[in-house]
């Protein structure tokens, strides 16, 4: 088991990416504790970790506000006595509105959304690095892996979600170099197109999901649990030389632009 005796906090684990990484991080050994905004999914994590004979506690909170940030870690630490693995996964979309005027059509973006996303996908990706690293430090050693996208390069009408993800590469980047004298490494997967509930309003559409598997040179879009395997292999034993490395997992997509 690649995790055997590691204690390991995961956000947005209540669904998606963040529940696939959960289970995994289950069955190869660890302690989870999973966290999220919506407690009856977290508590299902926690159920199905637990029919797996897993070990998880739930804690309900947003990542973008200290005090909820603070007591996750403090879960991990009370009941563990430390924390080897924060995955910052947590992470919102609110798109931008179409809008047509006089000459065309218009994206429209409140200030509303762009604060939202931006406070959840890179303040909360930061909270919870920096509390994650105290208990780090101390142990002198630590692993932390952060959910970018491959929209970090740009995405029409997710101009917030785009300047998140950027941002969130930038802020693996630097912790990396700031904590790797305490032995932590901080590293980034970039997903492509997933099938999760984040993406259901454009893949439940039979037109528009053959469009994104057109651009996708493997012809389909990831499971969550083909995003799990990256994250798993950079939280365990076998990536331990890698610090501050963006991982793009997309089926191919970034070599066809």
């Amino acid at each position: 088991m690649k995790l055997k005796d590691k204690v390991a906090l995961v956000t947005g684990a209540g669904a998606g990416i963040g529940r696939a990484t959960a289970l995994r991080f289950a069955k190869e050994g660890a302690a989870l504790i999973v966290c999220d905004m919506d407690e009856a999914s977290v508590n299902d994590t926690v159920r199905l970790i637990g029919e797996r004979d897993g070990s998880a506690i739930a804690v309900v909170g947003d990542v973008s506000e200290r005090p909820d940030a603070q007591r996750m870690v403090e879960v991990a630490t009370s009941n563990f006595g430390r924390l080897d693995i924060l995955i910052n996964n947590a992470g919102i979309t609110r798109d931008a509105l179409t809008v047509r005027v006089k000459d065309g059509l218009v994206k429209l973006m409140s200030d509303e959304q762009w604060d939202r996303v931006m406070a959840v996908n890179l303040k909360g990706t930061w909270l919870m690095s920096q509390l994650a690293a105290l208990p780090m430090i101390k142990q002198n050693s630590g692993c932390i892996v952060n959910t970018a996208s491959v929209a970090a390069e740009g995405n029409i009408g997710q101009a917030n979600y785009s300047a998140s993800k950027a941002g969130v590469i930038g802020l693996t980047r630097a912790l990396a170099l700031e904590w790797a004298r305490f032995n932590i490494a901080v590293n980034c997967v970039a997903p492509g197109w997933v099938d999760t509930e984040m993406s259901l309003p454009v893949l439940k559409k039979p037109k528009l999901r053959r469009w994104v598997e057109a651009q996708i040179p493997l012809r389909r879009v990831a499971t969550a649990e083909e995003i799990a395997g990256p994250i798993l292999f950079l939280a365990s034993d076998l990536a331990t030389f890698m610090t501050g490395e963006i991982v793009n997992v997309n089926g191919g997509a970034v070599l066809v632009g």
